[in-house]
């Protein structure tokens, strides 16, 4: 892999997205559960776990949007017109989610508070499985015409392979976020997080297998680059390593190593991702030739120049902002007069 601009901006979109799967992950995956709590009680400490930092969570995608529409254009411009319909859906899932949060506790009737409580968690599940979906379309590939345009339908996009990885990023972020929840509640909530943590971990490394064996089997080019490169077999074991310590540091009661092993699948999953794709940005199905690439869709050199410079400047800043709240709001979570 030749480290040079395009490379460069690759990587970057790559660990910007990476950023947004790990943090917005337990948001979806809180949301994902939240019906499954009973009590009113239960429901508010779980939105006020992720309270003060969904909103910043979800800065990582627009970070990532917009070094994707920087530094690729044409493949902004392709998925976004192409994908169209999906993108909306997942548009109005993240808006409902966003509203949900913010209107839930504002009246006391039963029916105002499942109303969204419903909103919630739909919106949280319909964005993980479109995001996932959207991955697993990349990596099977999709139909681009010989001048860079989508030209399929939006059904076209919901084969089986996509909508097994849509399946295993949510299982994925059903795991993440209710270890997530066991290392912000305590007492009744506490217990029952744990153990709709065991189920979603045994729910994750089921459709992380099946994923797996449908991938080599099916989709052979995505494991080209770990065949072709034998050491890059490295990230594929840590993936397994970082799956495996999961229930094991769980079994033993350290919840927080737990959720690090869980941040690592995320991390290594993107990276596997990422490895497998490269240089493709969306690979074409069935002429590849015409698949978009970081050559061949990017912007101009000086344009990836001065925008390199303007990501030095913004995305240690938005790290540090990051990394501020966590600080600021960690611990358990405590209900009060300011709490949603």
């Amino acid at each position: 892999m030749h480290l040079d601009l395009n490379t460069i901006w690759f990587i970057l979109v790559g660990v910007l997205l990476t950023g947004y799967a790990v943090l917005d992950g337990f948001d979806l995956g809180i949301g994902a559960l939240h019906l499954f709590a009973n009590k009113d009680e239960e429901r508010r400490v779980m939105l006020n776990s992720i309270g003060p930092v969904w909103d910043g969570n979800e800065v990582w995608l627009v970070t990532g949007g917009g070094a994707l529409f920087a530094a690729f254009p044409n493949v902004y411009a392709t998925a976004f017109s192409g994908f169209y319909l999906a993108l909306m859906l997942l548009l109005a899932a993240l808006i409902f989610r966003a509203v949900a949060i913010e209107f839930r506790s504002k009246r006391p009737e039963r029916w105002w508070r499942q109303m969204w409580d419903v909103s919630f968690s739909i919106g949280s599940l319909v964005s993980a499985l479109l995001i996932g979906t959207a991955l697993g379309n990349i990596a099977w590939g999709v139909p681009i015409d010989a001048h860079g345009e989508y030209a399929g339908s939006f059904l076209s996009l919901l084969t089986p392979y996509p909508l097994l990885v849509g399946i295993t990023t949510v299982a994925l972020f059903m795991m993440h976020g209710a270890i997530y929840g066991v290392l912000k509640t305590e007492g009744e909530l506490h217990d029952k997080l744990r153990v709709w943590a065991m189920r979603c971990i045994i729910f994750f490394v089921i459709s992380a297998v099946t994923l797996t064996m449908a991938t080599l089997l099916y989709v052979p080019h995505m494991a080209a680059r770990v065949r072709e490169t034998p050491w890059l077999f490295s990230v594929a074991l840590l993936n397994m390593l970082a799956i495996a310590n999961i229930p094991r540091e769980f079994h033993h009661g350290r919840d927080g190593r737990a959720f690090l092993s869980s941040c690592a699948t995320i991390i290594t999953l993107m990276a596997l991702f990422a490895l497998n794709s490269f240089p493709n940005m969306i690979y074409s199905l069935p002429n590849p030739e015409n698949s978009l690439t970081i050559y061949n869709a990017a912007s101009s050199p000086k344009t990836l120049e001065i925008m390199l410079v303007i990501a030095g400047i913004g995305v240690p800043v938005v790290i540090a902002y990051t990394v501020c709240i966590y600080w600021i709001f960690r611990g358990k979570v405590k209900l009060d007069r300011m709490s949603y």
